[in-house]
């Protein structure tokens, strides 16, 4: 970017797949993010590490800088930095004070653009199952604020016209007002049991949604504990049909699933989930620490050549690879004239985003499955195979080749460690199962179930009713060793295969 620019940025209601393609872009970006509470934190895992990140709330009841603050450092930071994004949950124009910050831009002389999102009011509707417009009885939708500016003398919101109004009516910010904005508009004429949908924490899997009447949602809503962020949605069309709750009604929604990857995967599976309608539970366990570096790592790369078959176990091992590759001054035409096997569709995956394609993948996703089939498929007599792998891989793998005649070098180009818990996360953890609110316990390799149990006794596991998911025979093989039989293996052995599997078992 070749000019300094302010970008006001819809984030979408909470669920971080709404935020739309340009929004994204801009978050990779940006040189400063500086966003609200409403919008989704897990947004920023787009950001530049190197790039700067405000938190400045403005959610109710909690602004920890007031919003004339908040245009002062929207200037201040777009004369330091070339693109600052301005991060609003929802659409921010649509009561998110944009027009505020816009003034402050303008004022200032510097450059802004504003990327519309996807506004909280119209998601939780769909989310919810609810349609705001209907050609048969909500021909029209109003948006409504629930909290006018502190200090106005006279309100701009005609209730007598909302009191008539036939369509449907959508209040934001309306949690704390609920009881007056119902005595109101029962007071100018609305039936006072015009049917109420409230929807808390919609498109995330803490989703709620508690249905009245108007006389009565304001105490149904206190009853259910039911706070801000919500949505409150009123008219004939506030209903939500049990047919049209797709959000809510699928398999996993709501089952808190407790995830054991690296930092990296458990938010690339968090994603997976949560869009499943799923509560996922990090436990950063294990760590991948790349060996590309290594004299031995590089020395095998620089001999890639050589080599007849070059074999991927993971795709750890591929980014690994491509890390040192990329190090020594080589990449992708370094496999020119040589054979590429790889265990996995992710690992197949990683492989194409590198420019390769596997030449050779097994039917199972198993080191057996490769071995058996490969030497079906090439003899392996005094063939030269090079496998690029983890350290704490076994070494059942690279003897099984070797005693079908293969000279095999086992060369590790990453190693998997345990590290420490957060002790935050950990106590946490252990009240979560303590409390039996844990429903899946997920484990993708023999090493996130030693680092789980190097942080919580195996006994709470096995006392409690958490059902556990493995990956594959291997990790199956390594729980049932120690008493932790898995209530389902993925019969494809992916991530995405894992929440497949789980999705069938009824909980």
């Amino acid at each position: 970017m070749s000019t300094r620019k302010v970008y006001l940025v819809g984030a979408g209601p909470g669920d971080t797949g709404l935020i739309t393609v340009k929004g994204l872009d801009l978050l990779r970006q940006a040189d400063c993010v500086i966003y609200d509470g409403l919008a989704n934190a897990a947004l920023l895992d787009n950001v530049r590490p190197d790039a700067e990140t405000i938190n400045v709330r403005k959610r109710t009841g909690d602004h920890t800088i007031k919003q004339d603050q908040i245009n002062a450092l929207l200037v201040e930071k777009a004369k330091q930095h070339r693109c600052v994004v301005r991060l609003k949950g929802g659409d921010p124009c649509l009561f998110g004070r944009a027009a505020e910050e816009v003034r402050a831009c303008i004022a200032a002389g510097v450059p802004f653009e504003i990327v519309p999102g996807i506004t909280s009011g119209m998601a939780a509707a769909e989310y919810a199952g609810l349609f705001l417009t209907d050609r048969d009885n909500a021909s029209a939708v109003a948006f409504i604020t629930g909290r006018e500016a502190e200090g106005k003398s006279d309100s701009d919101i005609d209730w007598p016209s909302l009191a008539a109004f036939r369509g449907t009516l959508v209040f934001y910010m309306a949690m704390g007002t609920l009881s007056d904005i119902a005595t109101r508009l029962i007071k100018h004429g609305k039936t006072p049991q015009t049917p109420v949908a409230v929807v808390h924490q919609a498109t995330l899997p803490q989703q709620r949604i508690v249905e009245g009447q108007l006389h009565d949602i304001a105490v149904r809503c206190e009853n259910e504990n039911v706070a801000a962020p919500s949505i409150v949605i009123i008219g004939p069309r506030a209903t939500p049909g049990p047919d049209v709750n797709w959000f809510m009604h699928q398999p996993l929604f709501g089952k808190r699933i407790l995830i054991t990857r690296d930092t990296e995967g458990n938010r690339k599976f968090a994603r997976l989930l949560a869009a499943c309608g799923a509560v996922p539970v990090g436990f950063d366990g294990i760590a991948v620490e790349s060996l590309a570096h290594t004299p031995a790592v590089r020395e095998a790369l620089a001999a890639i050549g050589n080599s007849h078959w070059v074999i991927f176990t993971s795709a750890n091992g591929v980014s690994a690879t491509f890390e040192g590759l990329a190090a020594i001054g080589q990449d992708a035409r370094t496999f020119g004239g040589v054979r590429v096997a790889c265990i996995g569709d992710q690992t197949a995956q990683r492989l194409r985003s590198y420019g390769i394609t596997a030449d050779f993948i097994p039917s199972a996703f198993t080191s057996t499955a490769l071995a058996e089939e490969l030497a079906a498929l090439d003899d392996l007599h005094e063939k030269k195979i090079l496998l690029l792998r983890s350290a704490i891989a076994p070494k059942d793998f690279p003897d099984r080749l070797a005693a079908l005649g293969a000279r095999v070098a086992d060369i590790a180009v990453y190693t998997v460690r345990t590290q420490n818990a957060d002790p935050q996360q950990l106590a946490a953890l252990n009240e979560q199962f303590a409390a039996g609110a844990i429903d899946w316990l997920t484990f993708t390799s023999t090493s996130t179930v030693k680092a789980f149990l190097e942080a919580i006794p195996i006994d709470r596991v096995k006392n409690s009713r958490v059902k556990i998911a493995s990956i594959g025979p291997a990790t199956t093989t390594y729980l049932k060793s120690i008493g932790l039989p898995p209530t389902i293996e993925a019969s494809v052995h992916t991530v995405e295969g894992l929440i497949c599997e789980m999705s069938n078992v009824k909980c």
